[in-house]
C-alpha cells in the first residue's frame, strides 16, 4: 500500500500492533460469524464521550451512510454509541525518541516455554489442517504456526477493547502530537467505514466485537480491512470466524501471505558473515533499502557481505541486509528474502518477522514436524 523504497527508519518498528495497522483491503468476504465476547478490564471500563455528541463523527456517518447505501439511522445509531477510550490514545502515542532496540529482548517475549507449549499443543491439534493450508497455499506451517502464536498466544488474548470503540477514538480523536497524525486518521477512518459496512452487511453486532487497542480483531488479529480482503471460509461451514474457527485462522494467514507474493520453496533469511576488509561505506549501502530486497548475492560478496548457506549460490533473487540492533551489544544480520519482505507485510518490522519465523521453527522442532 504504500511505497516499498522508504528507508529503514521508518520501517524497523516492533510493536505488534502495526501487523494490523496496515493491512488494507478492497474485496468481498463471504459471510461472517458473532466473535465470541471476550470480557475484561478495557471493555468494563466507563468512558465519559459518546460519539454521538461528535459532529465530525456524525457528519462522517451520514456520508458513510450514502456512500455505502446503508441506512442512515442505522450508522449514525452505532457510531453514536462508540465511546472514547482515553487509554486507546495513550497506547497509540509514539515510542519517546531514542528508544534503543533490543533484538534479544524482543525475541524472549515471544520464544519462551510457554508460547512453545502452546503451539505445540495447537500444531498437534490441527495438524491436517495445516498441512491442507500449506499444501494449498505453499506457506509453510511453521510461518502460520508462528504468526498465529506471536499475535495473540494461539487465541488466548485476542483484546479487551470494542473494535467500534477503538476505531471510533482513532479516527476522531488520534493523538495530534504524532508525527503522521493526519494519515493515520484517515487510516482509522477507512477501517471504520470497512467495519461498519462489514457488520451490516453479515447482520452481525457491531457491539458484540472485541480485539485490540487499533481495533484488530480475531487470532489473527485482521483489521476490518483484512478480514474483508483476506479471511477465509476454510472448514467450509458457509461463514468465515477469525473468533472460533481455528481452521479459518489456518486458512487465512495462510491466503494472506500468498496474496502477498510468498514464493513457495524460498528461505526467508540466510546467515552472514563479514569480510574483516568490508568498509563502512559499503555496509551503509547496503543497508539503505532496509528491508526491501535489492541486492544479489554478488553484490552482497562485492561488498564484503557473505552469504553464509550452501543455497547462497543457488539464490538468483534480490537480497537485503536486515540489521537487528540489541541495545548497545553488537546488532544481528541477515539476509532477507523476498520472502522476509513478504513476512513484514503482516507486519513491518523486521524484528517481527524474524520473531514470528523463529517461532514458528522452534515450535515445528519440539513438536517433532519436518
Amino acid at each position: 500500500m504504500k511505497s516499498a523504497h522508504l528507508f529503514r527508519s521508518r520501517w524497523r518498528r516492533s510493536s505488534a500492533l502495526t501487523s494490523a495497522l496496515f493491512c488494507l483491503c478492497t474485496a468481498t468476504a463471504t459471510a461472517q460469524s458473532t466473535p465470541r465476547p471476550r470480557p475484561g478490564p478495557a471493555a468494563k471500563a466507563a468512558p465519559t464521550f459518546s460519539y454521538g455528541q461528535s459532529e465530525a463523527a456524525m457528519a462522517f456517518a451520514t456520508d458513510l451512510a450514502e456512500r455505502r447505501n446503508l441506512d442512515p439511522a442505522w450508522v449514525r445509531q452505532q457510531l453514536g454509541a462508540a465511546q472514547r477510550i482515553p487509554a486507546v490514545i495513550r497506547l497509540m502515542q509514539p515510542a519517546p525518541s531514542g528508544t534503543p532496540k533490543n533484538w534479544a529482548a524482543y525475541r524472549a517475549r515471544f520464544i519462551e516455554p510457554v508460547r512453545l507449549r502452546a503451539g505445540q499443543q495447537f500444531w498437534a491439534a490441527h495438524r491436517d489442517t495445516l498441512a491442507r493450508a500449506e499444501t494449498e497455499y505453499g506457506v509453510p506451517a511453521s510461518l502460520i504456526v508462528g504468526v498465529i502464536g506471536v499475535e495473540t498466544l494461539y487465541g488466548q488474548h485476542t483484546g479487551n477493547f470494542r473494535v467500534i470503540d477503538a476505531l471510533a477514538t482513532l479516527a476522531f480523536d488520534f493523538p495530534p502530537s504524532h508525527l503522521r497524525a493526519a494519515a493515520r486518521t484517515e487510516f482509522f477512518r477507512g477501517e471504520l467505514e470497512q467495519f461498519l459496512s462489514l457488520t451490516e452487511r453479515t447482520g452481525t453486532d457491531p457491539m458484540s466485537y472485541l480485539g485490540s487497542y487499533a481495533g484488530a480483531m480475531g487470532w489473527p488479529q485482521f483489521m476490518p480491512s483484512s478480514w474483508v480482503k483476506y479471511a477465509i471460509d476454510f472448514d467450509a461451514d458457509g461463514k468465515v470466524d477469525l473468533f472460533n474457527s481455528p481452521a479459518d485462522v489456518i486458512g487465512s494467514v495462510a491466503n494472506y501471505f500468498k496474496v502477498f507474493g510468498w514464493v513457495p520453496g524460498l528461505p526467508t533469511h540466510y546467515p552472514v558473515r563479514f569480510d574483516p576488509n568490508q568498509s563502512k561505506e559499503d555496509l551503509d549501502t547496503l543497508l539503505a533499502p532496509d528491508i526491501l530486497p535489492s541486492f544479489s548475492v554478488e553484490s552482497f560478496n562485492l561488498k564484503g557481505v557473505l552469504v553464509d548457506s550452501p543455497a547462497a549460490p543457488r539464490h538468483s533473487g534480490q537480497l537485503a541486509l536486515v540489521e537487528l540492533q540489541n541495545n548497545g551489544a553488537p546488532s544481528t544480520f541477515v539476509a532477507g528474502t523476498e520472502n522476509f519482505y513478504v513476512v513484514t507485510r503482516y507486519n513491518w518490522s523486521s524484528y517481527y518477522a524474524l520473531a514470528v519465523i523463529e517461532l514458528g521453527e522452534a515450535v515445528r522442532a519440539a513438536a517433532g514436524e519436518r
